[in-house]
């Protein structure tokens, strides 16, 4: 699998990672014993960087990631866990360094790690971005040796370039795909300038680009995809990326027939952010074996051809962009 070196962490992660989402809920039913498969057939395909956060499953992806960290014993694995969606309320007053400290202690715990790669603010409030008590306090964890490094997960374009203005931000995660390009614009390139590394989230816009869906496929009732499709229980842009279910499965469609023959519509997305400057790994999740294994191949594919960006890109100019461009 091609490689990349992970912003300021210093690390050579796999450009294919493994997302941790689905391990704890909110996508239909995964069971530990296959979710440790996929962990595993990860691994095996390549892939050396795993995100999860506290949150998912109420810790119970942390426990699952770092069980498979003991049993892989494999000092190249690098996992990043999130922090901040266990405020209550979820408001920047929540975010202090006693909190901080108490919510990474959790994670140390339900991981087994004295020290965690990366730890992420997790889409806190906007107004955290800029509050310099946060980072004094993540910078302490640090010097502490609670963590090795730390970063931030996003939901707009602005919170971005906010964050990696900071010189102790080590990563930026967004949502990057074939249907929400605009980090494109100043993001990535602002993060190349400053030596922070693009963790790319959301990068199948949910299931989307794989060109399985039609109008009328159903998804469980504990599925984000069933219930948050307005952003009833969390920010909409992480539901189908935000773009309303059918225009999305009508543009998947059109995606689609895009993809060279011998590769996965799924495949052709990963490969697309892969191709893009400034992007260190991507993260799809992955529900079954065979999907992380056919996710990590799309680490060694051939880029894209120039032909098919531009088609890529008249596309989401054709459907997409005036229901998301605007708004994240």
């Amino acid at each position: 699998m091609q490689t990349s070196v992970l912003g300021r962490t210093g690390r050579t992660v796999g450009v294919i990672g493994q997302g941790c989402w689905q391990f704890g809920g909110d996508w239909g039913a995964v069971s530990d014993s296959t979710a440790m498969a996929v962990l595993h057939e990860a691994a095996d395909g390549g892939v050396t960087f795993f995100d999860t956060a506290d949150v998912y499953g109420d810790g119970h992806s942390e426990e699952l990631v770092g069980q498979f960290i003991r049993e892989r014993d494999d000092e190249s694995l690098m996992v990043a866990t999130k922090l901040g969606r266990r405020a209550n309320p979820h408001v920047p007053e929540q975010f202090t360094r006693e909190n901080l400290r108490a919510w990474n202690d959790r994670s140390r715990r339900l991981l087994g790690m004295d020290t965690i790669d990366l730890v992420q603010l997790h889409c806190p409030p906007t107004p955290v971005y800029s509050d310099d008590a946060v980072y004094d306090a993540l910078d302490e964890m640090v010097e502490e040796g609670r963590i090795r490094s730390y970063g931030v997960s996003v939901e707009t374009v602005d919170e971005a370039l906010t964050a990696i203005a900071r010189p102790g931000v080590a990563t930026v995660q967004i949502i990057l795909n074939v249907f929400r390009r605009k980090p494109l614009e100043t993001v990535l390139p602002a993060a190349q300038e400053a030596g922070v590394g693009v963790i790319a989230r959301v990068p199948l816009a949910s299931g989307l680009l794989t060109g399985k869906f039609t109008e009328s496929t159903t998804f469980a009732p504990e599925d984000h995809r069933t219930y948050n499709r307005h952003g009833e229980a969390f920010d909409q842009g992480e539901t189908f990326s935000g773009v309303p279910y059918r225009v999305g499965v009508n543009a998947a469609k059109e995606f689609a027939a895009l993809v060279p023959e011998g590769v996965t519509p799924a495949q052709f997305a990963l490969r697309w952010i892969v191709d893009q400057p400034g992007v260190s790994v991507v993260i799809p999740g992955a529900s079954r074996p065979d999907q992380a294994h056919a996710n990590a191949a799309a680490g060694s594919l051939p880029s894209l051809t120039d032909d098919e960006l531009r088609e890529c890109e008249r596309l989401y100019d054709r459907y997409i962009r005036e229901f998301v461009h605007l708004r994240w």
